[in-house]
């Protein structure tokens, strides 16, 4: 159950991350809805992480939690804010991939 919290934090920090980047492009009165977004998703995932910390050991959960935020950040930049994209940067996203999948499988 942790690690299904855990996953559900990292996905919220995604979103904490993806509203300061709508924050910065929107005007007027959308700009403190993105930032109210941001905060209500910053205390969502930060209160997962806790909570998913514990039973599972603080580094994995750690490096995890951090892995899915940034691997989804990076999408949500390519996909979203049209980041540009090459072969070693999606190279680097599949190989952190493949370490949150690994640190995983090591956790007891």
């Amino acid at each position: 159950m942790n690690w299904i919290l855990l996953v559900i934090a990292g996905l919220f920090e995604v979103a904490f991350a993806s509203c300061l980047g709508k924050a910065k492009e929107a005007t007027g009165n959308d700009v403190y809805l993105w930032y109210g977004g941001f905060l209500a998703s910053l205390i969502i995932s930060m209160l997962l992480l806790i909570k998913s910390t514990q039973t599972l050991p603080i580094g994995t959960a750690y490096a995890v939690w951090t892995g899915i935020g940034a691997v989804g950040t990076v999408l949500v930049g390519i996909f979203v804010f049209k980041d540009p994209t090459n072969f070693w940067r999606l190279f680097f996203i599949a190989t952190l991939v493949g370490s949150i999948i690994g640190l995983k499988s090591v956790s007891h």
